[in-house]
């Protein structure tokens, strides 16, 4: 495995060794599994012998579980090389029985009725790779769910050198997707008496705006501020993703003011606006099962419910992909020279222009507003910024962009500082959704519509 992305699984290994080696103790010797830890050819099939053991209904299905929590401890105690052929085998071995599937497709089409009826259900479960069950099985061992997750987070890294894993990448997803269904997730709320378990995770896990001490993490914790996870039962102490609310007077426009540990404390009664600062997605092997959408909602519903005197809810969310997507135009490159020397603090804001903040300005709000992702027709389809697209599928408004609202290192480098606002207009989020999906519609402010008139660079798209 990849030595930079194999920390994930690994962490999970190591946590899940002694609890599975306890599940498998004191059982006869013909019930231990002995594999080598790079997993020789012998070693594979001795592997398959009993993974197919596992699969059978031989024994029963205590007999089965006993098996496979035996196969599980075995795949712990694997080398990252080890751990590699296993995932192979089981890719590559253990998907649909293709001989089978192929006779009853011909026999569906040869009858009718019940009996064609009848064919349809076999022919369900023919499609369902034989490992499907294993995976199930897994996932009743303790913490297995998060083991399978964290599989997953290997995977899709793993993949893109060895495509050989989609198949099982493809049906782990399969498999979450329908664990993590919303209905099942618990929305909580997390506040400096949480556990400090959950508030250790919280650091770990923030992907926007690093926490960088534990008085960072409490004044994000403070009265003037919310944070809301979503967990699943079979994962009690893991937030699935959180957002980091922030309560004001009107809209915010700049991060490190709201960041700020020694900014006083706003008076929460005087709040007239919701920020979300900060949203994370916090367990990489769930990425394309979308919480978000739902997270905000609730969220929302929520915050009302304590402040009815709440009337705007927003972002200020950054531009992750505005640099790159400039730098790829050696034309509009050209034209911002000086923006890699703002980028390295080689000049600072005060020796900007007005005429080049513009410049800048204009540039970001094409870029959110008409550079889009190629859809599979070749038509242009979503927002090209992942973060763009993300708001604007969930219902928001294109509202305004902030000059200078990210002065951090990160900020600069991504998106030269700036920073948006996406508006969350209760009444249009349903219509702004629809129209955005169906019919790439992007609802714009007049803020953001004045910038695009104004009279700065040529533009030109880029792929």
């Amino acid at each position: 495995m990849q030595a930079k992305e194999s920390s994930i699984l690994e962490k999970t290994i190591l946590k899940l060794l002694p609890l599975w080696r306890d599940s498998n103790e004191g059982r006869r010797s013909r019930d231990q599994l002995e594999l080598s830890e790079d997993l020789t050819a012998a070693d594979e099939q001795v592997l398959k012998q009993w993974i197919d053991a596992c699969l059978s209904d031989e024994g029963g299905e205590v007999a089965a579980r006993a098996k496979a929590a035996a196969l599980g401890n075995g795949f712990l105690s694997l080398s990252d090389k080890g751990r590699m052929r296993f995932l192979k085998l089981l890719s590559e071995h253990y998907g649909t029985n293709e001989q089978q599937l192929s006779e009853l497709i011909q026999q569906w089409q040869t009858t009718s009725g019940n009996e064609r009826n009848q064919l349809e259900s076999s022919l369900r479960a023919a499609l369902e790779p034989v490992r499907m069950k294993l995976l199930t099985q897994f996932s009743e061992l303790p913490q297995g769910v998060k083991f399978l997750v964290d599989m997953r987070a290997e995977l899709l890294a793993l993949k893109k050198d060895a495509p050989e894993l989609t198949p099982l990448e493809q049906d782990l997803k399969r498999l979450l997707t329908s664990w993590f269904d919303i209905g099942l997730l618990q929305l909580e709320q997390i506040t400096w008496h949480s556990s400090a378990e959950i508030l250790e995770k919280l650091i770990a896990y923030e992907a926007v705006h690093a926490i960088r001490s534990w008085d960072d993490l409490k004044n994000r914790l403070d009265s003037d501020r919310r944070c809301f996870a979503f967990f699943h039962p079979s994962m009690p102490n893991e937030p699935l993703i959180f957002v980091e609310v922030a309560l004001v007077n009107g809209l915010s426009d700049n991060v490190q003011h709201l960041l700020d540990i020694s900014a006083p404390v706003e008076d929460i009664k005087q709040a007239d606006t919701a920020i979300f600062y900060s949203i994370s997605n916090a367990q990489k092997g769930l990425a394309g099962i979308s919480f978000g959408n739902f997270l905000i909602k609730r969220v929302v519903k929520l915050l009302q419910a304590e402040f009815p005197q709440l009337q705007q809810f927003s972002t200020l969310s950054p531009i992750p992909g505005l640099c790159r997507w400039i730098q790829k135009d050696p034309d509009l490159l050209a034209e911002l020279s000086w923006l890699e020397k703002l980028q390295s603090q080689q000049i600072s804001d005060a020796q900007i222009t007005p005429a080049q903040k513009e410049q800048l300005m204009t540039i970001a709000a094409y870029y959110l507003s008409s550079v889009r992702q190629q859809n599979k027709h070749g038509r242009a389809g979503s927002a090209k910024d992942p973060v763009a697209h993300f708001h604007l599928s969930n219902g928001a408004q294109l509202e305004r962009l902030n000059w200078m609202a990210d002065s951090s290192v990160n900020g600069l480098k991504q998106s030269g500082g700036l920073m948006v606002n996406y508006l969350y207009k209760l009444e249009k989020i349903e219509s702004n959704s629809r129209k955005y999906s169906e019919q790439g519609t992007i609802n714009i402010s007049g803020k953001v519509r004045k910038l695009l008139k104004a009279p700065a660079l040529k533009l030109k798209e880029a792929s």
